[in-house]
């Protein structure tokens, strides 16, 4: 008896897709999106303006380090340096990776569609991509970075010691809580959870590690809205400070 092989059909090339199918718009979108973003950050970040309005800090900036009466400030030429730790994550993060080389390389530009030119593939293992490596530490610095941020926040509910909510304390609340949803559904904080375990009924606290692995297994799915929403969040909670400091704008505040 006969068997006939089985050809996978091959990929379309983008001039041979009917016209009728808009795949092009989505990578295009990301590719605006991400570039004004990316604008955005660098020019906020070097405009030589600490964006602070008391009690609000743009997430872009800390004006501390510590806490309670040990309090170290950052100099300005810090800023740079230290904003190359969530550009690290972000850039490096597996969903930004699919996204960047479907929408600014065409690699491929969409399911089912060919790639624009075809070459010899490294993989990571040349400059800029064997950065991405190097996830796994962005991630771990992030963590302080978060840490850092959800300082901020707690600060931005005080003011002249007394308990205080503006708009701007409840926007800074809601940026930070999507940048940890982000950071949280990394697939590289899962395998830090879990990842490793090969048995939770032999490690100590197994059954609590479990529970967060699954937690984080159900949120994981989530990561790239989280990535979208919070990279829209960091623009806006900056441009909303920037908004006060320049006097556009007057917040609604309650102090108890």
């Amino acid at each position: 008896m006969a068997v006939e092989a089985v050809v996978p059909p091959r990929p379309a090339a983008a001039k041979e897709v009917s016209p009728g199918r808009a795949w092009w718009i989505e990578p295009a979108l990301t590719v605006v999106c991400y570039s004004a973003f990316v604008i955005y950050a660098t020019w906020s970040v070097f405009d030589q303006v600490n964006v602070v309005f008391a009690p609000y800090v743009s997430p872009f900036f800390s004006t501390w380090l510590g806490f309670g009466l040990i309090k170290v400030p950052i100099f300005g030429i810090l800023i740079p340096i230290l904003a190359v730790i969530p550009l690290g994550l972000r850039g490096s993060c597996y969903y930004y990776r699919k996204s960047y080389f479907r929408s600014f390389f065409w690699d491929p530009p969409a399911c089912a569609i060919q790639e624009l030119k075809r070459g010899r593939y490294y993989g990571e293992t040349r400059f800029p991509w064997v950065l991405n490596n190097y996830h796994r530490y962005f991630l771990l610095l992030s963590l302080v970075v978060l840490l850092f941020l959800w300082a901020d926040v707690v600060r931005a509910f005080a003011f002249h010691g007394s308990f205080f909510i503006g708009l701007g304390s409840l926007v800074m609340l809601v940026n930070v809580v999507l940048l940890s949803l982000y950071t949280f559904t990394c697939h590289s904080f899962r395998y830090l959870m879990g990842g490793r375990i090969d048995r939770f009924s032999r490690v100590p606290a197994g059954r609590i590690w479990q529970r967060i692995v699954i937690l984080l297994n159900r949120a994981n799915p989530r990561h790239g809205a989280w990535a979208w929403y919070s990279m829209f969040s960091v623009a806006l909670t900056d441009v909303y400070i920037r908004l006060l400091m320049a006097g556009v704008i007057h917040e609604p505040r309650v102090i108890f």
